[in-house]
């Protein structure tokens, strides 16, 4: 579970990150010539994009996920709110393995 929960929360930080660069860090760069804010977020972005793509495969195995939610999970990240519709189910699912839900 514990990589269940690391997950869930790499998946939100990099939706939070993937909003932040599309939503003001975009815009600050071609309507107020601020490019620093999409260098500065834009990696950091990266980063957690990176880390989520390895969580993927990690949850997959713990998870006993098929190819068919491994996919998913991948696509999602893709979105730029995907992985906040991802962690809803992921979140409803920890609380059926843990007998809490």
């Amino acid at each position: 579970m514990k990589e269940l929960q690391l997950f869930r929360k790499v998946a939100l930080a990099e939706g939070v990150s993937f909003l932040v660069l599309l939503l003001i860090a975009m815009p600050l760069k071609y309507y107020f010539e601020m490019p620093l804010a999409v260098k500065v977020v834009g990696w950091a972005h990266g980063v957690l994009f990176i880390f989520y793509i390895l969580l993927v495969f990690s949850v997959t195995r713990v998870m006993k996920w098929n190819w068919f939610y491994m996919l998913v999970a991948l696509a999602v990240s893709l979105l730029p709110a995907g992985t906040f519709w991802l962690d809803k189910s992921l979140r409803k699912r920890q609380l059926e393995l843990t007998g809490n839900g």
